[in-house]
């Protein structure tokens, strides 16, 4: 099923760091931001989750919850998120079926060869479970500034 604005996000389940467990249910009634990056440790990745980091206290106050998803397993993600003492917890999705649900899987050219990535893309969920917002395909900087203006937009709209 297609995630598409304004319709509600498919069933799913998923773990996180802190033994988190999410799915289209656990956070209805809070706002929830779904970031999905290639790759821990990279630069690009490292610099979007240093600033969902650095705005994350505007993100709650805002009432967002956010959580970054990639392929990278639990030991990878535990690692990033201390390393880099982020405040919010990581996604595994190592068999890829957020990554397909939302259709963030394309084909990429890395060094000359096609290989299956992620397209750096962000969701934005709104408290009744409605997707509101989408970002695909979209460059680091200013991008966590439109996503925080987006929840701050959304709350004066309820």
């Amino acid at each position: 099923m297609a995630i598409v604005v304004n319709k509600l996000i498919p069933e799913f389940e998923a773990n996180a760091t802190g033994g988190v467990k999410v799915s289209n249910t656990t956070h209805l009634g809070k706002v929830v931001i779904l970031y999905f990056y290639p790759k821990d440790n990279t630069p690009g990745c490292t610099t979007e989750a240093m600033q969902f980091r650095d705005k994350h206290k505007e993100f709650v106050k805002a009432g967002a919850t956010v959580f970054g998803v990639s392929r990278d397993n639990m030991k990878s993600h535990d690692e990033f998120k201390t390393k880099l003492e982020l405040p919010f917890e990581l996604i595994a999705d190592t068999e890829e079926k957020m990554c397909h649900m939302f259709g963030v899987v394309k084909n990429k050219i890395m060094y000359g060869k096609k290989v299956k990535g992620i397209e750096r893309s962000t969701f934005l969920i709104g408290a009744d479970g409605v997707l509101k917002n989408e970002w695909r395909g979209l460059k680091v900087p200013g991008h966590v500034d439109d996503v925080l203006q987006a929840v701050k937009d959304l709350k004066k709209a309820v």
